[in-house]
């Protein structure tokens, strides 16, 4: 079973930055789009960003500025620079592969409060 591994998230005040990790095996590192979605509570899990293999970026119009995604490839590694975090940014936010199949990681809690 394939295994999206998980770091980072927490709890920030509005403004403040945090960066999520995923390392995933390396066939699927380098063969399936990699990126990171988020599920608010009551609301439908939706893209925050992707990266192809070719290094292709996607952003939802609501991080474009604020979230950068990136790899490592030494580490088969996407991260998620998420800065100025504002308060509708507060969800679970899950590393995702895609290609063949569709791979989600465990989720991890953002949240963002004054």
């Amino acid at each position: 079973q394939v295994q999206l591994v998980e770091s980072g998230g927490g709890s920030v005040q509005p403004g403040g930055s945090l960066r999520l990790s995923c390392t995933a095996p390396l066939d699927i590192f380098s063969l399936y789009v990699m990126g990171w979605y988020r599920e608010a509570a009551g609301e439908q899990r939706e893209l925050v960003a992707d990266s192809t293999k070719a290094g292709c970026t996607n952003y939802a119009n609501s991080v474009v500025g604020r979230f950068t995604i990136s790899k490592d490839n030494d580490k088969n590694t996407v991260e998620l620079q998420m800065n100025d975090l504002k308060l509708e940014d507060t969800a679970v936010y899950y590393c995702n592969a895609h290609y063949a199949y569709n791979y989600w990681g465990q989720g991890t809690q953002v949240t963002v409060s004054s």
